[in-house]
């Protein structure tokens, strides 16, 4: 496989995993929290989680920026410890993570508030702690959604534009991402190239989605639920 075709799908895999992992425990863990809240702050906060699948990518971007940009609120300390956000595969993991966040949080939280608050409440009475509840029961119960929600971020993660763009710039064999390397590619005028990158990001997203769909029909990763 060409160099100039490898680099970017394999940063793309690896950027995209890596903000899974990253958003994957808080999301859950929020979404948790919040599937059994009602009120004017938990939907504040709902909204907060859900903003950045709604915000344009440059705002969000932007907002990255003012965070961890050199003269950002936290990109000034780091600078002063010698960690460089910007312009980097972090700075592309980072952005994700924020892009895709909202994805794994509206899914576990949809599974988790379809979880029998009775068998909670049941297993409380038997005297099982929050922390136990939460892996016996509400965890198994709702890790088809969870499951859901993962695959779909990350098959998002792989075609990230806007937010890494702004983070982490697009530098051939550094920051480049497939939809990053499409861009440069049609901006040069390399129809032919633009063309097969956007063919092997498709067909990988396909074959993400695929894949979770079978699982789910099949219940591979769910047998004892």
């Amino acid at each position: 496989m060409n160099q100039d075709i490898f680099f970017p799908l394999v940063l793309s895999l690896k950027v995209s995993f890596l903000a899974v992992c990253c958003a994957g425990v808080p999301a859950v863990w929020f979404a948790h929290i919040m599937a059994r809240k009602k009120g004017m702050f938990s939907a504040f906060m709902d909204s907060l989680c859900t903003l950045p699948l709604v915000l344009p990518p440059t705002v969000l971007g932007y907002f990255l920026i003012l965070l961890l940009g050199k003269k950002g609120i936290l990109g000034s300390w780091l600078n002063a410890y010698g960690i460089q956000i910007m312009f980097t595969w972090q700075g592309a993991v980072i952005a994700c993570t924020v892009v895709i966040f909202p994805l794994i949080y509206k899914y576990s939280r949809v599974a988790f508030s379809q979880v029998d608050q009775k068998l909670q409440d049941s297993a409380a009475t038997l005297g099982a702690s929050e922390f136990k509840i939460f892996f016996t029961v509400s965890l198994p119960l709702a890790l088809k959604g969870i499951f859901a929600g993962i695959m779909l971020a990350f098959a998002r993660g792989l075609g990230e534009f806007g937010a890494t763009l702004m983070i982490a710039g697009n530098i051939p064999y550094k920051t480049q991402t497939l939809a990053l390397a499409i861009y440069a590619s049609f901006q040069n005028g390399d129809d032919e190239n633009a063309l097969f990158l956007v063919l092997i990001t498709s067909l990988l997203c396909i074959a993400v989605l695929c894949i979770a769909e079978y699982c789910l029909e099949k219940k591979m990763v769910f047998k004892n639920l």
